[in-house]
C-alpha cells in the first residue's frame, strides 16, 4: 500500500504550476542588476512576481521583500527590535524577542503593547488561530497563508512572514511583506537589491514557482478547497476520538488551521509514535519540523502549561488537499492499532498510563 504523507505543515508538495514556472525561469538568462536587455528581463520577471505575490496574499500597495524563507524574514522583521513574544511562537521568530506574553491553557496569546510585539496567526503545531491586535508590529503568517481566508492588509499588521514551500512553492524561498513606508535595516548586506533591504542576487526560479504557488493557493481558497480539507480532518478526529481511548486532541474547540490536528498520548514520546508510524507507511512530525533532530519536549505546549511528559507525547497531523477520507480513516485504523499495543504493553507490565495534566 502507498506511503501516506500527512505532514503538510512541516511542507507542502510541489504544486504542477510551480514546477512549471521554476522550469521555464530556468531558461532566462541574464542578471536583474544588469542594464542590458536580458538584465531587464529579469528584472521584469521578478517584479511582476512580486506583483503577483501581493494580490495573491492580499498586500496589494504593500512592500514586498524576497528572503530565503520566513526564517531569514523573521530575522529581518525582529532583529534588534527588542520585541515582545509568547513561548508558543516559533523558533524562527522566538530567536530574536522576548518570549513573556501570556498564553493560556487554549493556546490563545494576550498582547498588552501591539507595537512593541510579535504573534503568530497559526500555530504550526497545534494549529491553533489567533486574533491579532491592532497595530502588531509583526505577525508570523506562514502557516495561515494558503490555508486560511486572510489578507495582508487587513491583519492589521505592519508586517508578516512569508514562505513559498508551506504553500506548495519551492524551499529556499520567502518573504517580509510590510506596509509601504516601513524600512527595515538590512541584515545581509553588500548590494542593493530588493530596495535595499537584502543583497544578493535574487533567487529568479524560486521566485517565478512563489508567485505561481501563491496564485494557486489563492485560487484554492476561493474554491472551498480548504473547507473539504476541514471535513477529512474532523472525519479523521472523530475516528481517533472513537477508537482511541486515553487520546487527547488538543485545540479540538478551539479556532484552528483546518488541516492540523494535535495528539497527545500520554506514555507515548512524540518521537516514536514518528518512528513507528513511518515504518507503516504514514509521514507525521513530533512537533515543528524546522528543528531538525529535535526530540525534546514541545516549547509550544510547555508554554500552553502541559508538563514535560504531556508535551513530549505530543504529534502533529496536517492533511492537505491530497488527503481522501479513505486516507484519513487508514492513518485512523493504523493509528489505533498501534496505540492499543501500546497500552497494552503499559498494562502487561502492571503499568498505568501516564494522566495528562498541566504544569
Amino acid at each position: 500500500m502507498s506511503r501516506l504523507y500527512l505532514d503538510w505543515n512541516a511542507s507542502a508538495p510541489l504544486r504542477p504550476q510551480a514546477h512549471a514556472a521554476m522550469i521555464a525561469a530556468m531558461d532566462v538568462t541574464g542578471n536583474a542588476s544588469s542594464i542590458h536587455a536580458e538584465g531587464r528581463a529579469v528584472r521584469g520577471l521578478i517584479e511582476t512576481a512580486r506583483a503577483r505575490i501581493a494580490t495573491a496574499l492580499g498586500a496589494d500597495g504593500a512592500d514586498v521583500v524576497f528572503t530565503s524563507g520566513a526564517t531569514e524574514a523573521a530575522a529581518l522583521a525582529c532583529a534588534g527590535r527588542g520585541l515582545h513574544c509568547a513561548g508558543v511562537e516559533h523558533d524562527a521568530v522566538a530567536s530574536w524577542c522576548t518570549p513573556d506574553l501570556p498564553v493560556d491553557a487554549q493556546g490563545r496569546v494576550r498582547v498588552e503593547n501591539p507595537a512593541n510585539s510579535a504573534l503568530q496567526l497559526a500555530n504550526s503545531e497545534t494549529g491553533i488561530v489567533q486574533t491579532l491586535p491592532e497595530g502588531l508590529s509583526v505577525t508570523d503568517a506562514t502557516q495561515a497563508f494558503g490555508k486560511l481566508p486572510v489578507a495582508f492588509n487587513w491583519l492589521g499588521a505592519d508586517m508578516a512572514l512569508a514562505s513559498a514551500h508551506k504553500l506548495g512553492g519551492p524551499k529556499g524561498i520567502g518573504a517580509l511583506i510590510l506596509k509601504r513606508g516601513l524600512d527595515v535595516t538590512a541584515r545581509i548586506t553588500g548590494g542593493g537589491q530588493e530596495m535595499g533591504r537584502r543583497a544578493g542576487t535574487e533567487n529568479v526560479i524560486g521566485i517565478a514557482g512563489f508567485a505561481a504557488a501563491a496564485e494557486a493557493a489563492a485560487r484554492d481558497l476561493a474554491d472551498g478547497v480548504w473547507d473539504r480539507v476541514a471535513e477529512v480532518r474532523n472525519i479523521l478526529e472523530q475516528a481517533l476520538e472513537a477508537d482511541c481511548p486515553g487520546l487527547i486532541l488538543l485545540g479540538k474547540d478551539q479556532p484552528r488551521l483546518p488541516n492540523t490536528l494535535c495528539l497527545i498520548a500520554p506514555g507515548w514520546k512524540g518521537e516514536t509514535q514518528v518512528m513507528s508510524l513511518d515504518l507503516a507507511g504514514f509521514a507525521v512530525s513530533a512537533g515543528s519540523a524546522c528543528a531538525s533532530g529535535k526530540v525534546s519536549a514541545s516549547r509550544v505546549l510547555t508554554a500552553m502549561g502541559l508538563d514535560a511528559a504531556s508535551a513530549g507525547s505530543a504529534l502533529r497531523v496536517s492533511i492537505g488537499p491530497q488527503t481522501e477520507t479513505d486516507d484519513a480513516l487508514r492513518f485512523a485504523a493504523a493509528y489505533a492499532r498501534a496505540w492499543q499495543r501500546v497500552r497494552d504493553r503499559h498494562h502487561q507490565a502492571g503499568a498505568d498510563l501516564p494522566r495528562h495534566k498541566t504544569g
